[in-house]
């Protein structure tokens, strides 16, 4: 698996998840060649673009509502070259509902943001997810966390919870500066 460094991204101001993290969700996530991926909340678009370039024969759904971020998302597209991605604008849970009533049936999730609306994007999430599917949910805080876990344990997933702290020396020092703790949650859909 080849990896995009963060420093070959366009930035803009909006999120991103960096490489570390990245290499370690994008590996939770199981893709293969031909895998039908969806990137809730997609900031800077680095999911979409490194989950495209892994599933290169699949089909990547990326959505995003921030205008900045889609500008940016669009951007890192282009520049990846990302042909089999389809970007959708607008609120998560109402593109999700639109998945849903379109019989869209996929292999991996990642959720990165979730506008407040967690448990909905969940349990819409599960609705399109396939039988031994893969979500794969990223967080800062402990609360969101919590209640991501929550919401799989109810609902029947196995799941696995790490937290990463990533610390990086600053110029030619040793000193060394740490990014934000990331709680990586991946949850596995049993069969019903």
């Amino acid at each position: 698996m080849i990896l995009i460094k963060d420093s070959e991204f366009v930035r803009g101001d909006c999120p991103m998840t960096k490489e570390d993290i990245r290499a370690l969700s994008i590996w939770k996530m199981d893709l293969n060649e031909d895998s039908k991926v969806l990137d809730v909340g997609a900031g800077t678009g680095s999911i979409t673009v490194q989950a495209s370039k892994i599933a290169h024969k699949g089909k990547v759904y990326s959505i995003e509502r921030d205008i900045p971020a889609i500008e940016t998302t669009k951007k890192n597209l282009e520049k990846f070259n990302c042909k089999n991605v389809i970007l959708d604008e607008g609120s998560a849970v109402e593109i999700l509902d639109k998945y849903i009533e379109e019989g869209l049936i996929l292999d991996s999730i990642f959720i990165g943001g979730s506008e407040g609306d967690l448990e909905k994007i969940i349990e819409k999430s599960d609705k399109l997810l396939k039988n031994n599917g893969v979500i794969v949910m990223n967080f800062i805080t402990l609360n969101n966390s919590y209640i991501g876990i929550e919401k799989v344990k109810q609902m029947g997933y196995k799941f696995d919870v790490s937290l990463v702290n990533i610390s990086k020396n600053r110029g030619q020092s040793y000193m060394m500066i740490s990014n934000n703790p990331i709680y990586i949650v991946k949850c596995i859909k049993g069969e019903k």
